[in-house]
């Protein structure tokens, strides 16, 4: 349930102040975070299963959907989770142009300051596609790139009890940063049943800093 093997390998030889794969594993703390939302119907209801439990995460979220749903992004802030940049249309950012990724950052940015209070946020490239155009300006500009070292595959929409079952058969490890996704019921369905397994292991959950 991880990257392919050399994508991982390439991405773990750079920096962490560039990309980040990892965080800490101090005191068993996992790192959820969440692309795509925010959304009307899952969004919400992901933010009361983690209420329920005191877990802050991270919401990777695009812009057009902040600007449709500025109440939903205000939640996600007050309730002291953290908020990244995933671009500003959610198209794949493999065919831009490096103006066009640029102009889709800097759009998202401006979105979420007045929810942040922060000019520049953490960014995750839509499918976490890492350019090399798009890691030089970012490693000029001393900003943080964040992708993941556990892919819980919810995407793939492998049905409720497959999902569990993967995710407490093949857990993640301390310090591992958990891609999810909040535009389907999918990961709250999901971790309704895992969380309380997870809590009882030993793990804890943190959001991302900030910024590196």
């Amino acid at each position: 349930m991880t990257l392919k093997p050399r994508k991982q390998d390439f991405l773990d030889l750079l920096p962490p102040s560039l990309v980040v794969t990892h965080q800490r594993r101090h005191g068993g703390a996992l790192y959820l975070t969440f692309d795509d939302g925010p959304n009307p119907q899952h969004t919400p209801r992901l933010l009361d299963v983690l209420a329920t439990h005191g877990i802050k995460a991270s919401f990777f979220v695009v812009g057009q959907k902040v600007e449709r749903h500025p109440e939903i992004v205000a939640r996600i802030a007050a309730e002291g989770h953290m908020l990244g940049n995933h671009s500003y249309s959610h198209w794949s950012f493999k065919p831009m142009t490096q103006a066009c990724r640029l102009k889709e950052i800097r759009q998202t940015d401006e979105l979420l300051e007045p929810h942040t209070g922060h000019s520049i946020h953490r960014m995750r490239p839509p499918a976490g596609h890492m350019a090399p155009a798009l890691l030089w300006h970012f490693a000029l500009n001393r900003r943080n790139l964040v992708h993941w070292s556990y892919d819980s595959m919810d995407y793939q929409k492998p049905g409720h009890d497959d999902l569990v079952a993967r995710l407490l058969d093949a857990p993640p490890a301390p310090g591992d940063i958990i891609l999810m996704h909040d535009d389907s019921g999918a990961a709250a369905d999901a971790l309704v049943d895992v969380i309380p397994a997870w809590l009882e292991r030993g793990y804890t959950f943190a959001p991302l800093p900030v910024q590196a």
